[in-house]
């Protein structure tokens, strides 16, 4: 079990923060429904969704709650900036999205611009469990969006 000896368990504030970023769309749709909202039908993944939201679940839990002794202090290293992109790109698929537009490359812009943001925050923390369970959860909220709204 070497690779895990680095790890630690404590709050992480940076991690928790990019969580409630990426949330806080989703706080707005759920008491505040677009115009024309395709993402409330029924998904034909229920299965696939249901996975995902394991890895979801991991992801977030390892985002915010294990840190690699071997980090740098957080910084405006490339992959955090790029990290701030993701949160930017998202935001601006919402505002799409509730101006009308929900054609594949908004979809794309919900499904995968948030998983990114949490795969490229996971990297520069050197946070593998998060990467790895951010991976799974990349791909099957892909599949999710690409089957029931592309």
């Amino acid at each position: 079990m070497k690779p895990l000896q680095n790890y630690h368990f404590c709050v992480n504030l940076w991690g928790l923060l990019l969580f409630l970023l990426l949330m806080l769309p989703n706080f707005i749709w759920f008491s505040f429904p677009a115009p024309h909202d395709i993402l409330r039908k029924e998904s034909l993944t229920p299965i696939v969704d249901a996975v995902g939201s394991v890895f979801q679940v991991l992801t977030i839990a390892c985002l915010c709650f294990v840190s690699n002794n071997e980090r740098k202090k957080l910084q405006f290293s490339p992959l955090v900036v790029l990290t701030i992109v993701c949160v930017l790109t998202y935001y601006i698929g919402w505002i799409l999205y509730y101006s009308g537009i929900t054609g594949m490359c908004v979809i794309l812009l919900l499904t995968v611009v948030p998983c990114v943001s949490f795969i490229l925050f996971a990297a520069d923390r050197k946070n593998l469990p998060a990467v790895l369970s951010a991976i799974g959860f990349t791909v099957c909220h892909v599949i999710f969006g690409v089957v029931n709204f592309v």
